[in-house]
């Protein structure tokens, strides 16, 4: 019983083991792949936050994506599902998008805080008359 047990276990672990797709011809490699998936959340996000925006421009999201990495959607698709049928290298993949759009987000934070300092800053110094005053008088126009 323990035998066939074992036998059973090896047979499923190489059964699991086995590449459920084979890899497309046209393969884009991991890190353009996340480089691509990093660029389509963003861009996804701004289309929710500001579609209007992106009509006026006409600019479609993902097609805008395809162009700047030179793939179609087609090559897109195949590599997705290729690398979703390996699930190490998709959890890497999603793993190394979810980290740079997380350091994107603290970029923005540290540049907002910087940002809002040094309004505040300005405001002080308003408050307290600080503020040089410009150096051409508000007429220098006119009087030319």
């Amino acid at each position: 019983m323990q035998k066939t047990f074992l036998f059973l276990l090896v047979i499923l672990f190489f059964d699991c083991a086995e590449k459920l797709m084979e890899k497309p011809e046209n393969l884009i490699p991991k890190e353009k792949m996340v480089l691509i998936l990093n660029d389509l959340a963003v861009v996804n996000a701004a289309k929710i936050t500001n579609a209007q925006v992106l009509r006026n421009h006409n600019i479609e999201p993902t097609e805008y994506i395809f162009t700047k990495y030179g793939i179609d959607s087609i090559q897109f698709v195949e590599s997705d599902r290729y690398y979703a049928s390996i699930p190490e290298e998709h959890e890497e993949i999603y793993t190394a998008v979810e980290a740079k759009l997380e350091a994107e987000k603290e970029r923005i934070v540290t540049l907002k805080k910087i940002r809002d300092s040094i309004k505040a800053t300005e405001m002080k110094a308003t408050r307290k008359g600080l503020v040089p005053k410009d150096s051409l008088p508000k007429n220098a126009d006119k009087k030319k």
